[in-house]
């Protein structure tokens, strides 16, 4: 009883009850985010016999994309920047799914020669590619921050790098008669512009990690051009955000604003939720032939920003980037 008056003071006290509702609002931004249209579970697609190319698999979302691919029986290509971090995640997922055909390359979004490198090891090895997911992607680089061939290692690894493995791919993916392009997106695009200068360490000024936001709107663009392009292949091509997750992605930021995501990271998602809008993409039967669209994290088709949507800016942005990439010299 002697303790009842003060214990019932500090339950009213104005920080307890701002305690208490941090963990409530918190409790319900948490289920929030795992509420979804579309269950995984549900889902019957089956993926004998198919073939899946994932980006950044070595952890996060590309890895819980790459274990789910693998436990649906299809051949997964594990394309990592990181051979030791590559190879311990195929015996996990190997270990996970029972699934004894995968592959795992090293390639670089960054580097436009290991790209090339790595197309060239994959075509020989799979000839045709019913999934690509572009997950790989950084952020947190100081900006014009450039790589040995002159680009921005942001917009390299973000745009430049899917735009030249796509387009390397194109033809795999076309044999497959029907195949489908995921790129992984992020909300923040609509914070971003488009200049084409900025892929070389030039253009118009950048605030903090604005480098990231612009080329996620690349990204964007370049999803809506492609699908154009590619109308009547049978292959598809949409993007989609993923909400804000807690993976390594912000490891290259100051240990400031690594504590603080930290510090948050009971109010946002983790990997395996993260993961379902880009599986609803990779999997969901009712989008076939469905192209060119950006889905929200919520697996709904959503207009992405105003630029993203404008034709010659896209057309514009292709070129540009067929002439970075010298895929106009090629046969």
């Amino acid at each position: 009883m002697l303790l009842w008056p003060p214990l019932s003071t500090l339950a009213w006290s104005p920080s307890f009850v701002f305690l208490i509702l941090i963990l409530l609002l918190g409790l319900y931004v948490r289920i929030w985010q795992r509420s979804c249209p579309w269950n995984l579970q549900k889902c019957p697609t089956d993926l004998t016999g198919k073939t899946a190319v994932v980006t950044g698999a070595n952890s996060g979302i590309g890895k819980v994309v790459s274990q789910e691919l693998a436990c649906r029986g299809a051949r997964v290509i594990l394309a990592c920047r990181n051979q030791e971090h590559g190879q311990q995640a195929l015996a996990e997922i190997q270990a996970a799914s029972n699934n004894n055909h995968l592959l795992l390359g090293e390639v670089d979004l960054s580097s436009l020669a290991s790209i090339r490198s790595f197309a060239q090891w994959l075509l020989q090895e799979v000839p045709e590619i019913h999934l690509l997911v572009n997950n790989a992607g950084i952020c947190g680089i100081p900006q014009k921050t450039l790589t040995p061939e002159g680009l921005d290692v942001t917009f390299a690894t973000n745009y430049v790098g899917p735009f030249l493995l796509t387009n390397l791919l194109q033809g795999a993916l076309r044999r497959a008669g029907s195949a489908r392009v995921v790129n992984v997106n992020s909300f923040r695009h609509a914070y971003g512009y488009i200049d084409e200068e900025h892929l070389t360490g030039g253009g118009g000024p950048l605030v903090f990690n604005q480098n990231y936001d612009c080329s996620k709107l690349l990204l964007t663009s370049f999803t809506g051009e492609l699908a154009r392009r590619l109308q009547g292949t049978g292959v598809t091509v949409n993007s989609v955000e993923i909400g804000i997750v807690y993976t390594n992605i912000m490891k290259q930021l100051s240990w400031k604003y690594r504590f603080l995501f930290w510090l948050t990271s009971f109010f946002i998602k983790d990997p395996k939720c993260g993961a379902i809008p880009v599986l609803y993409l990779s999997l969901a039967q009712e989008l076939d032939g469905i192209s060119g669209k950006y889905f929200s994290s919520s697996c709904m088709v959503t207009p992405p920003s105003k630029p993203a949507l404008d034709p010659h800016v896209a057309q514009s942005l292709w070129k540009a980037t067929i002439r970075l990439t010298n895929l106009d010299k090629m046969d």
